[in-house]
């Protein structure tokens, strides 16, 4: 692990967004993932239906298809469907599995409150890199319950 030192640089949250640059906003990426979601049995959703599951007004969801259009993540006709093109179906995908699974990781390890709420704050922060090892993580406690009941006495006695 690595030592940090007081001469190394910090950043406030938005300022590691900011250094990183990144293409999309979270709230981007929420639509992104909503859409996916919403259009994965059929291929397509509405305006409307985003809006409802994010609780927000048509005209937002509106306004942010223009910005997803302009970054080439999805088609969609003006008070009509949204479909995501390939970019926007692969990105949506990851997007939906990198929510999932950190829901996942917080369940395994026992975490308790508003899960959603908790997942919702750092998905968007997770790097890709660190999705993968979290992922592999995951995978290999499946692979051995033994660790996994060990992991849960352990915590069990630390919460006593």
């Amino acid at each position: 692990m690595g030592v940090i030192r007081l001469t190394d640089e910090f950043y406030t949250d938005r300022g590691y967004e900011q250094k990183a640059e990144k293409e999309l906003t979270p709230s981007m990426e929420d639509y992104l993932e909503m859409i996916y979601r919403l259009s994965d049995c059929q291929g397509y959703t509405r305006v409307s239906k985003v809006a409802e599951r994010l609780n927000v007004k048509p005209a937002s969801v509106t306004k942010m298809t223009k910005k997803l259009w302009e970054k080439s993540y999805l088609e969609y006709e003006k008070y009509g469907m949204i479909h995501l093109t390939n970019k926007g179906c692969k990105l949506g995908d990851y997007l939906l599995r990198r929510h999932n699974l950190l829901e996942e990781f917080f369940q395994t390890i026992g975490a308790k409150g508003d899960l959603r709420k908790e997942v919702e704050r750092i998905e968007h922060h997770i790097s890709f890199e660190n999705f993968q090892k979290l992922s592999v993580f995951l995978d290999f406690l499946k692979e051995h319950p033994k660790l996994l009941s060990e992991f849960e006495s352990y915590r069990n006695k630390q919460s006593q």
